[in-house]
């Protein structure tokens, strides 16, 4: 019952992150330093705050039950 449950938050896990959206322009910018506001203060709204809240509550689904089916 636990492996169907951890396959079930594991698909839904991979399709939350693949919605999000980046933070980053490219990987170029990151790694150059290319972006000033990169790192700027921006608040999530709406469907972006859902959608990272929904994320940290899968990831957090996750662990606990790989813990459990570990012990």
């Amino acid at each position: 019952m636990l492996q169907i449950l951890l396959i079930i938050i594991s698909i839904l896990l991979i399709s939350i992150v693949l919605l999000q959206a980046g933070k980053a322009e490219s990987a170029s910018n990151v790694i150059t330093g290319g972006s000033d506001a990169l790192f700027a203060n921006r608040k999530e709204r709406g469907g972006e705050l859902f959608i990272t809240r929904l994320t940290m509550v899968l990831g957090l689904l996750f662990f606990v039950i790989c813990l459990v089916i570990g012990f």
